[in-house]
């Protein structure tokens, strides 16, 4: 179970759990599969941009974001 904060994000209301979304803030950074992602929010449509193995820019959606796995934090 997670609960609404007033910037938007889901908090975990376990700790230690991760929020099953991921934040909604524009400028906000999460992890996934080892690379960093920013929130940016394009004429109404936000997307996850970040950049692929080779370098090279890579937009996704949340629903691609919770597809893939996300994390707050980078991986150790």
């Amino acid at each position: 179970m997670t609960t609404q904060t007033d910037t938007g994000t889901a908090a975990p209301s376990a700790a230690g759990s991760t929020p099953a979304l991921p934040p909604t803030t524009p400028c906000s950074v999460v992890w996934s599969q080892g690379r960093p992602y920013v929130l940016e929010g394009v004429a109404g449509r936000p997307r996850w941009m970040g950049r692929d193995a080779r370098g090279r820019p890579l937009a996704l959606t949340r629903a691609d974001l919770q597809r893939r796995g996300w994390s707050l934090r980078r991986a150790e």
